[in-house]
């Protein structure tokens, strides 16, 4: 007599619970189901056998997905002159199987354990989709398969590229079960990865002035954070002659490079976010996932490419936003030429990094230095004392004009330029008016 066990299970009706005993074998090691069999191995029958199958085959190919009809195969035997069903059910080669109305989740994929039919562990659930996806996990299936698509599909339009559901299939957003896959999640409305920015006051991870997390699709999140970026992507003026030369602090080309880098190569089957760190020296970007098996951050800086995620980077290729793999790196560096401090790229087994110098920080601080060393020229006896007798002078008048230090203290213009200068950034003195209507206040 049969008994029930991991892989024969025994059912006196059918019930609509014997979907899940279908999924639980089709999810593991396969099994036997017999209809019309009590608990304990005894034949009752079944009345209706061609009625039971049919019935039985429709609910597996309208609740059950993906597809597992063709792992599923019934026959009808006579026991003891009574008529049983046997269903036949393989191991499927597309699991994790589950309920249509609950998702790829515990509630609606089932294994066996033992004789019974329990729930799957999230653990389980990612461990077969590891399984039948293989190591890709922009090609695995998603846990989500409610997703929509609107923020792509707006920037798609945006860029004149179709998108509709053949060109998902095209793109990988869908696999060959129907399903769609991991990159359909990065691109859509759902995406909980996340770039965290933030801004912060001076070049030490202390006081921070702004902040701003971003979520949805990838390709919304790139817009949003080129456009944080750039709020704080300042313009520095200077003249070479009669010519205005306008310089920001971070070439846009390496800027764009350098979030583009972190989008498209980060690994995506960790949850910590992507940061981005402005500071008043430099920015940073800092992506999870090291660099991809067999190649050197030499070999990085080179221009070797070899992608993570093939299918992301050949949607951003189409998208026009990038032009040719590997030349990131290369990019950035160009955009440096003119500059003393260069980029800094850093990699570690789990984590990749770019630094951007300020090239205006490095401007503005030679010219402070060089304003110090001016003013440092007066030892700093001879300094105090001559600030004493300015705010002397002050104080006597009510207010002075350059002239009157030149003269009460018998210095050159230059020197009492530099004089008023180191005062008004202590603090000490005031100025008030343009021109030749400038005057200087004790600041009380």
């Amino acid at each position: 007599m049969l008994t029930e066990n991991k892989t024969t299970e025994f059912k006196r009706e059918y019930v609509d619970d014997i979907k899940k005993t279908i999924i639980a074998f089709a999810n593991s090691d396969g099994g036997m189901l017999y209809i019309g069999v009590n608990d304990d191995g005894t034949i009752c029958g079944v009345d209706d056998t061609d009625g039971t199958m049919l019935r039985l085959m429709n609910a597996v190919r309208d609740a059950v997905r993906p597809d597992v009809t063709m792992f599923v195969d019934c026959r009808i035997d006579v026991i003891d002159g009574k008529s049983i069903i046997c269903v036949s059910v393989q191991r499927g080669t597309a699991r994790p199987y589950y309920l249509q109305g609950k998702g790829i989740r515990p509630e609606g994929v089932y294994v066996r354990q033992g004789a019974s039919t329990v729930p799957a562990t999230d653990t389980a659930i990612l461990q077969m989709i590891k399984e039948t996806s293989g190591d890709s996990y922009e090609a695995a299936r998603s846990l989500n398969q409610k997703l929509t698509f609107e923020k792509t599909s707006e920037f798609f339009n945006k860029r004149k590229v179709s998108f509709g559901k053949s060109q998902m299939r095209t793109l990988h957003l869908i696999g060959e079960d129907n399903m769609y896959t991991n990159l359909a999640f990065l691109l859509s409305d759902q995406c909980t990865h996340m770039i965290k920015m933030a801004v912060y006051e001076g070049s030490k991870k202390f006081v921070f002035k702004d902040r701003r997390e971003l979520s949805g699709s990838l390709l919304e999140q790139l817009e949003e954070a080129y456009a944080y970026i750039d709020q704080y992507n300042r313009t520095r003026a200077e003249f070479d002659g009669l010519d205005r030369v306008d310089m920001r602090d971070y070439p846009t080309e390496a800027v764009r490079e350098a979030l583009l880098n972190a989008v498209v190569h980060r690994d995506y089957s960790f949850s910590g976010p992507t940061l981005i760190s402005i500071f008043d020296d430099r920015m940073e970007f800092v992506t999870i996932g090291g660099l991809v098996r067999g190649i050197t951050l030499e070999d990085v800086k080179l221009g070797v490419s070899v992608l993570r995620n093939q299918y992301l980077a050949n949607i951003f290729y189409r998208l026009h936003l990038i032009e040719a793999y590997g030349t990131g790196i290369l990019k950035i560096n160009e955009s440096y030429d003119d500059c003393d401090i260069k980029p800094l790229v850093e990699a570690t087994n789990n984590a990749f990094k770019i630094t951007l110098p300020n090239k205006n920080f490095r401007v503005e601080s030679r010219n402070s230095q060089s304003r110090l060393k001016t003013v440092g020229a007066i030892d700093t006896f001879k300094l105090r004392k001559r600030i004493d007798e300015v705010l002397k002078l002050c104080h006597r008048q009510g207010a002075i004009v350059r002239a009157d230090v030149e003269t009460d203290l018998g210095v050159s213009q230059s020197t009492a330029i530099l004089l008023l200068r180191e005062m008004l950034e202590e603090g000490l003195l005031v100025k008030k008016g343009n021109g030749k209507n400038v005057r200087y206040y004790a600041n009380q």
